[in-house]
């Protein structure tokens, strides 16, 4: 690991000012991916920046809307939190799957948004819980829609100087559920095959939303927007889950490599889709 110079702030403003005018600059929320890129010679940087003395990004709040997460809170701490777990059940399983315990206590799901991996397991959820990123940068604060937040494998939509401050997800409505299933080859601490994350609202008997999304089977973890369209105003039934899954296994760009060949992560987008559209919709 070559030397680099170490900041932390504990605020926004500081946050900014230390980013500006340094484009190699880069943020460390849990370290989790960066300190391992650094050690092994992957990527390299003049400036680490510790976001995690900033409150913004350590807090949990639940506001009239909806849930505000700090990008920096770690998953242990999503996992655990009563109200996520209450009103938020599938984001507080997503947390606890993400790395072993020891992983848990650093890592962070904004972190696991910004470093944009193609199998990342918080993306495609966050997607269909309709996250909004709020960004903070030598331009002010702005917000991004999290399917528009990762737009190459590794590369997010923040420009020179910005940071992820937090994620608003909105209050789910009656009615509504989401679920998120992934296909690894073991047990615990692995990489994601396929992932699809679902949410849906059922209202008298009428499916009113539809969201799903995949991870490991494009450049970027894929919203399925087809999906939303096939599915509203529909009836929960064996023949519109399978018409929808069909979908996503259509929509899927997947690649051949150690883990798994293209066709084998295609069919699995099918299977998984079916599954969790069905725990939603039951």
């Amino acid at each position: 690991m070559k030397p680099f110079d170490y900041v932390a702030p504990t605020t926004l403003d500081e946050a900014v000012h230390a980013l500006a005018g340094n484009p190699a600059a880069r943020v460390l929320a849990g370290g989790t991916d960066l300190l391992a890129q650094l050690k092994g010679g992957r990527r390299e940087t003049p400036l680490v920046v510790d976001v995690k003395r900033i409150p913004d990004l350590l807090s949990i709040r639940m506001e009239e809307g909806g849930l505000r997460l700090g990008a920096a809170v770690p998953c242990i701490r999503i996992a655990t939190n009563p109200d996520v777990r209450a009103q938020y059940p599938a984001l507080a399983e997503v947390a606890s799957l993400i790395g072993g315990t020891a992983i848990q206590g650093r890592a962070s799901i904004g972190g696991n948004l910004c470093n944009a991996a193609p199998s990342a397991d918080a993306v495609p959820l966050l997607i269909v819980l309709s996250a909004v990123a709020r960004v903070a940068g030598p331009g002010g604060i702005r917000e991004i829609a999290v399917e528009d937040f990762c737009v190459a494998p590794g590369k997010n939509a923040l420009g020179e100087g910005e940071f992820l401050v937090d994620l608003f997800l909105p209050k789910p409505a009656a009615g509504f559920k989401a679920h998120y299933l992934r296909f690894i080859p073991r047990n615990e601490m692995d990489i994601a095959v396929v992932g699809v994350g679902v949410s849906a609202t059922v209202t008298d008997g009428q499916i009113t939303t539809a969201r799903l999304a995949l991870a490991s089977v494009a450049p970027t973890p894929l919203f399925v927007r087809e999906v939303t369209e096939a599915l509203v105003g529909k009836a929960p039934s064996a023949e519109a889950i399978a018409g929808a899954a069909a979908l996503a296994e259509a929509a899927a760009k997947p690649i051949s490599d150690m883990r798994a060949p293209a066709e084998y992560r295609r069919h699995l987008c099918g299977v998984l889709s079916r599954r969790a559209l069905t725990a939603v919709l039951q």
